[in-house]
């Protein structure tokens, strides 16, 4: 999940929603991001959510099924504000959890 946010922030970087709006290849590519980010979040145990309740974590996992059977649905600056707003606090979480698995020895 972190090397897709962190991919999604570098595709980012410097772009604007303008950019992301005239840039057919770099709209697919965020979007391909959040459905990974979105389907490996599944796989996070829900002990470790709890941890984050401030996570929409039903949110994460819903917008991979938006974006590939409700695209037609979705706008460009939801889109936008998901990979700048919101994924970063998403990275947050993610390295928290990852820090307490490395203390812990967990593998998980």
């Amino acid at each position: 999940m972190l090397e897709a946010i962190d991919h999604i922030d570098e595709a980012c970087r410097g772009k604007s929603l303008a950019d992301l709006e005239a840039d057919w290849v770099l709209a697919r590519a965020i979007e391909r991001g959040l459905e990974i980010v979105s389907e490996a979040s599944r796989h996070l145990p829900d002990s470790e959510k709890a941890q984050h309740a401030d996570i929409p974590w039903r949110a994460v996992h819903s917008i991979g099924n938006v974006l590939r059977h409700e695209y037609h649905r979705i706008s460009r600056r939801i889109i936008w504000n998901v990979a700048t707003v919101d994924l970063p606090k998403l990275a947050v979480a993610l390295r928290s959890i990852e820090r307490r698995r490395d203390l812990s020895g967990s593998s998980e």
